[in-house]
């Protein structure tokens, strides 16, 4: 493999960021998709048979929007980006177990790539434009 390549990438710091803005979008999405439709949401959550759709849908969008916003800028990233994979595959194993249907296998193994990529974010995290990154001055020592 092309050492120049590796080292040119790793110093580009935009990519992580790039990267975890687009596995934020579909959590977005999938946000406002519950905010818009709550009813066709806690109906779903319902016909599993799963308790409390009401705390369902409320747990789903916070864990949805406030971890895809802190995915995004950098705060308490890997923390939030191990959230969220847990939560990827636990919606996987949940709602998309019906593997033999094509349509269910696709959402069960794109919850499955969700979760890989955010776990890249934990093990190598947020990058350099982060607010976990951001540079504290040191501290003036009192004379």
């Amino acid at each position: 493999m092309n050492s120049n390549l590796n080292v040119s990438l790793n110093a580009n710091p935009a990519l992580a960021a790039a990267g975890r803005a687009l596995i934020a979008a579909i959590f977005f999405i999938s946000g406002i998709g519950k905010i818009l439709a709550p009813g066709a949401t806690m109906a779903y959550i319902g016909s599993l048979g799963l308790p409390a759709p009401v705390l369902g849908l409320i747990g789903a969008l916070t864990l949805e929007l406030a971890g895809a916003t802190l995915l995004v800028v950098g705060y308490k990233t890997r923390l939030a980006a191990l959230l969220l994979a847990v939560y990827a595959v636990a919606t996987a194993l949940i709602f998309h177990h019906a593997l033999a249907d094509q349509n269910q296998m696709f959402h069960f193994l794109k919850n499955l790539a969700m979760a890989g990529g955010l776990l890249q974010v934990v093990a190598f995290g947020p990058g350099a434009f982060s607010l976990d990154n951001r540079r504290v001055p040191a501290a003036r020592a009192v004379a």
